[in-house]
């Protein structure tokens, strides 16, 4: 067995162990197949996605995406291409008018700088959600979710995600609401750390199913 591939699945093996010490989460870490482990992109890419995607349904994301793509060469957004576009030729695909302003802010942002193939590995977390949630149009759920499922951080924890919210009331029976709500679901995700992001994975897939 290649080491690498060896270290990884002793690396998940130690992460399933630390977050089964809580009991709820173990029942639900031991009723869900978890086949997404890990994942990896292009941060100014995913982020152009995540705009085109919010608030449709998937099908129509797909859709939309679809046509974005086929407007670039090679099927990919450089930043010079998306700013070449005036937002017309944007909204062409089925993007709206909000959304094709923000994805050439994205760009322009991007361009300005310098973040194309950016190396983000010697950023914290904090440091990554207050530079891009600069974009106006990219607020700080989007970045978590780039965190979470681009740079494959391994302690977010969005609880701004309804669905989140939605599992976790439901898993540890949480009577709190309004202000005292997150303060509460905080509480009980402290002994996750620091695998945070891993516990939200399994919650999302667990309510899914």
């Amino acid at each position: 067995m290649h080491f690498y591939y060896l270290a990884r699945m002793m690396a998940k093996g130690d992460i399933i162990a630390h977050l089964s010490q809580d009991a709820r989460l173990r029942a639900v870490i031991d009723s869900t197949e978890m086949h997404n482990w890990t994942g990896g992109g292009s941060v100014y890419s995913d982020l152009l996605g995540s705009i085109i995607s919010q608030q449709i349904s998937v099908r129509a994301a797909a859709t939309i995406q679809e046509r974005f793509l086929n407007l670039f060469d090679n099927r990919y957004p450089h930043v010079e291409q998306v700013l070449a576009f005036d937002e017309e030729k944007l909204r062409s695909v089925g993007l709206s008018r909000q959304k094709a302003s923000y994805i050439r802010n994205i760009a322009e942002f991007f361009k300005q700088e310098n973040l194309i193939d950016y190396d983000w590995s010697p950023h914290q977390d904090e440091e990554i959600i207050k530079l891009l949630t600069q974009i106006k149009g990219v607020g700080q759920w989007t970045v978590e979710m780039i965190l979470m499922f681009t740079l494959n951080r391994p302690d977010i924890l969005p609880l701004d995600d309804l669905g989140i919210r939605q599992a976790m009331i439901k898993l540890y029976n949480v009577e709190e609401i309004g202000r005292t709500l997150k303060p509460r679901l905080q509480e009980i995700a402290e002994p996750w750390r620091p695998y945070r992001t891993y516990a939200c994975k399994y919650l999302w897939k667990w309510k899914d199913q």
